[in-house]
């Protein structure tokens, strides 16, 4: 589990950046300031969430639960996905009824701190 979600984590860091830094050079000027602050609400979510997996990872050695641990990794994962990816494609489509899956993801995300809070409590 450490190695894949070391390797998750880092690539979506990386990633992160790369559509930070695409939405204020190529974006700016395409999209409006409302699209723009989504695109950027998006980048903020993809690092923070990638850095949760490299904190996870981290943990897997430390906490005596790997199925919580596991699950709170899958579950970040597919916050990304479906929070972050859906924002993206929105700002680029202007297709808006993908907002209506974006808060799929955020409860992905609250589940996934979840069970690494419950992780961490079983292990003490």
């Amino acid at each position: 589990m450490l190695r894949r979600y070391v390797v998750l984590g880092s690539i979506n860091a990386g990633l992160s950046v790369a559509l930070g830094a695409f939405g204020a050079h190529m974006l700016k000027s395409l999209l409006t300031p409302e699209r723009m602050a989504t695109w950027e609400t998006a980048v903020q979510y993809h690092m923070f969430h990638a850095l949760a997996l490299l904190l996870i990872a981290i943990l897997a050695d430390r906490l005596n639960s790997p199925t919580k641990l596991l699950w709170a990794a899958r579950l970040i994962w597919i916050g990304m996905i479906v929070f972050s990816g859906s924002l993206y494609i929105l700002c680029l489509s202007g297709v808006g009824v993908l907002g209506a899956i974006t808060p799929i993801g955020g409860v992905a995300f609250i589940a996934g701190w979840v069970m690494l809070a419950l992780a961490a409590r079983r292990s003490s």
